[in-house]
């Protein structure tokens, strides 16, 4: 009989600690995978940002699962991908070839070109004085669907799933009309294209612009959003700003501590900093339990330890 009650027992004993072991395997899988690691403007580390060339480095390294970039409207009404409204002078050429001045910049207004005259301007062949590891390339802006589609072909070649697409809607109160379209107009030319695309499931709408994250909850109330935030100020305050909950808070990196993280993973939004680029604090990052990296070097990636 204690023979028999032994053997229950330490029958029960191994498959407690096999569902144990079980537990923490899966445990440790999740928390390996839990990490949405974003290309920022592509691999803006490595080639000129937000062109067609980064964005496909990017995705060729494993871990990258999300693109991110900044989009704004041509006078045609076409989603043109660029962090400025204008021609940056610190990487832009003129049709001519020659370098975009300071004083000239922003008179190169993107809202007031066709897609067509934004395509004769060159965005990489100057290389780019911040980011040294950038390779020079002659390249222009391209539309948000070229790019796309550029992805797409990308990963069927390359038996990739499609990745997702945080895009970053940039807008300013100030220069509505002027370098930007109302957020009412906006907010529908992009959710047009990503409906011609087929890629509602796979995007993420970002902005600083309130007003824009507003439009969005207004026309596409299900789509993932994020709260982009660039002051101090405490989770509950950013959170104040805007009249819904948004799926994402993503503030500069350097803002981010365990109770951020805490509070907002608590209320089920995911939190992701912006731009985090140096080993140490991408490992920082990483410790402390963020949902998501937004990076300008995916390539370094590989270096960290991910196992934590």
């Amino acid at each position: 009989m204690k023979k028999g009650l032994l053997l229950i027992f330490c029958t029960f004993l191994l498959a407690s600690c096999q569902n144990q072991k079980d537990k923490i395997a899966t445990k440790t899988k999740v928390m390996k995978q839990q990490i949405d690691w974003q290309g920022h403007r592509g691999a803006r580390g490595l080639l000129p940002e937000n062109t067609i060339p980064s964005f496909l480095l990017a995705l060729s390294f494993p871990k990258v699962s999300t693109l991110e970039m900044d989009v704004v409207i041509s006078k045609d009404s076409q989603v043109i991908i660029s962090h400025e409204p204008y021609f940056s002078h610190h990487i832009s050429s003129t049709p001519e070839g020659q370098p975009v001045t300071e004083a000239e910049s922003k008179n190169l207004n993107i809202y007031e070109m066709t897609a067509t005259e934004i395509s004769t301007f060159d965005v990489g062949k100057r290389g780019n004085s911040r980011f040294p590891e950038q390779v020079p390339m002659a390249i222009n802006k391209p539309t948000f669907k070229k790019m796309i589609q550029a992805v797409r072909e990308f990963c069927k070649k390359n038996n990739r799933e499609l990745p997702g697409f945080n895009i970053e809607l940039k807008s300013d109160p100030k220069d509505y009309n002027k370098y930007f379209p109302q957020p009412e107009r906006f907010v529908t030319l992009l959710l047009q294209e990503i409906d011609f695309l087929n890629i509602r499931e796979k995007v993420n709408l970002q902005s600083f612009d309130v007003n824009i994250l507003e439009e969005i909850h207004k026309q596409a109330p299900t789509i993932s959003t994020a709260l982009l935030v660039e002051k101090v100020n405490t989770f509950a305050a950013h959170l104040q700003t805007i009249s819904f909950k948004p799926t994402n808070y993503s503030p500069y990196f350097e803002f981010v501590t365990a109770d951020v993280i805490r509070e907002a993973q608590s209320l089920g939004i995911r939190v992701i900093p912006w731009t985090v680029n140096e080993l140490k604090d991408m490992q920082r990052m990483v410790d402390l339990g963020v949902d998501g990296i937004i990076t300008d070097y995916p390539n370094r990636i590989q270096k960290l330890n991910l196992a934590k």
